[in-house]
């Protein structure tokens, strides 16, 4: 059990260590923006199609993906359409924060969710090693998400370890789902794949909704579309050589 925790905890944070960098960035240009928001869109593409989706077709089929990613989808735009007047100075934590930001910030929490319950299942299971293999694998993935969410903050000026705290807490809402699934890893299994899909189609959703435009304001085109692809690369070959 001790084991389990460990690698649940350090799973879950790995989306805190993600954004470390943030706290060393100092004015990003609207270019070096660009290339980052562009590298980010493709590693989280990568990770929607060459992780979520297949970890959810293969522990079910295409009807429980369709239903989970067209759910996920659904939910993002609903919550895209009903954030354009909320006022984020209610929330202390989320005071200065604009639609799109928020946006980002509820998929990322949303699709930490399942993965935290993916990973306590995998603990509960009676199959040797598949807990700590598919924690690093989330972990890996977790990172480069928490940077994203961290870039989005302090472009919106906002202090930087504000910013990480707020990534950081992205990512620890998986402790407490991964937790359920290592306690009720018999009961919960079959809810998995409806949560990864769900989660794939609210990625989606942000990556083709916010991420890719917002990656080519100001005519910047060119560079970010390779930035992209370099950013799945990236991800991909993680995914191959540690998924």
């Amino acid at each position: 059990m001790a084991e389990a925790f460990l690698g649940i905890v350090i799973s879950a944070m790995a989306t805190g260590l993600g954004a470390i960098p943030v706290l060393f960035l100092n004015n990003v240009s609207p270019r070096l923006k660009s290339l980052l928001l562009g590298y980010a869109s493709g590693i989280m593409m990568a990770a929607t199609t060459f992780s979520l989706i297949p970890e959810s077709l293969n522990s079910s089929n295409i009807w429980v993906l369709s239903i989970g990613m067209l759910l996920g989808t659904f939910v993002l735009n609903l919550i895209h359409s009903k954030t354009g007047d909320l006022d984020t100075s209610d929330f202390k934590l989320l005071s200065g924060v604009d639609r799109k930001t928020l946006v980002i910030i509820t998929a990322i929490t949303l699709h930490n969710l399942p993965e935290g319950l993916s990973v306590g299942v995998s603990y509960g299971s009676d199959l040797e090693n598949l807990g700590a293999i598919i924690a690093f694998a989330i972990g890996l993935q977790n990172a480069p998400e928490g940077f994203l969410v961290g870039l989005y903050l302090i472009h919106q000026k906002m202090p930087k370890m504000k910013a990480l705290m707020i990534a950081t807490f992205t990512g620890s809402v998986e402790i407490l789902t991964a937790a359920i699934g290592y306690f009720l890893a018999a009961e919960v299994a079959g809810l998995v794949p409806y949560g990864l899909s769900f989660a794939a189609g609210a990625m989606l959703f942000v990556i083709y909704k916010e991420l890719i435009p917002e990656s080519q304001a100001d005519h910047q085109v060119k560079f970010p579309t390779y930035s992209f692809i370099l950013g799945l690369i990236s991800m991909l070959y993680l995914t191959i050589h540690f998924g």
